[in-house]
């Protein structure tokens, strides 16, 4: 049994020695093809890489233009607010999957309508053809914080099943304009 062992640890080590070999070989190839450029080449890529470098910084000297689009974009977004009373507290965005043709990402989006505190959880799914993007909201998730949960609870039920945003915002809208008006009817008779 000792012959046997020593065998096997002679094929062992005589294998390793031919991959030693072996790597030595390439080590010394990818050396000599190293030094088979001359300085020319070299200095040659060394033109090209900074010409492509100094392209893409270009590319960041266009930064007043962005701060320009990125306060348009907020004027635009304050006057939304103001125009329709809806006020965006935060909105937290996660992309799940990204392929070519398709991406979906999850949004959690949470703001106030007057009184009534709102908290959005839906996936958005953008499919890419040749010619068109199309978008769909999936697995929409409402909680609508209100005095009057019943009341509340039905539209927003409806809206999760429909998967409609417009439509809860609308919904929205309208319920607590006319809860209002409510109040301030009770408010005249107390």
């Amino acid at each position: 049994m000792d012959a046997n062992i020593f065998q096997v640890y002679e094929e062992e080590i005589q294998s390793l020695e031919e991959e030693i070999n072996l790597l030595a070989e390439k080590y010394e190839e990818s050396q000599q093809e190293s030094t088979v450029f001359s300085n020319e080449e070299i200095l040659k890529s060394i033109k090209s890489f900074q010409r492509e470098f100094q392209g893409e910084s270009k590319g960041h000297e266009s930064s007043p233009n962005l701060k320009a689009q990125l306060e348009s974009v907020e004027s635009d977004l304050s006057f939304i607010m103001k125009f329709t009373g809806i006020q965006f507290t935060s909105h937290v965005k996660k992309t799940v999957e990204k392929t070519r043709d398709r991406t979906v990402q999850k949004h959690r989006l949470s703001g106030k309508f007057n009184f009534l505190s709102f908290q959005l959880e839906f996936q958005l799914l953008e499919m890419q053809n040749k010619e068109s993007v199309s978008a769909v909201i999936t697995d929409l998730s409402i909680t609508v914080e209100s005095e009057q949960d019943l009341d509340v609870s039905k539209f927003v039920s409806s809206t999760e099943e429909h998967g409609c945003l417009l439509s809860f915002f609308r919904s929205l809208s309208s319920y607590a304009e006319w809860y209002e008006h409510r109040r301030r009817t009770f408010q005249h008779f107390k």
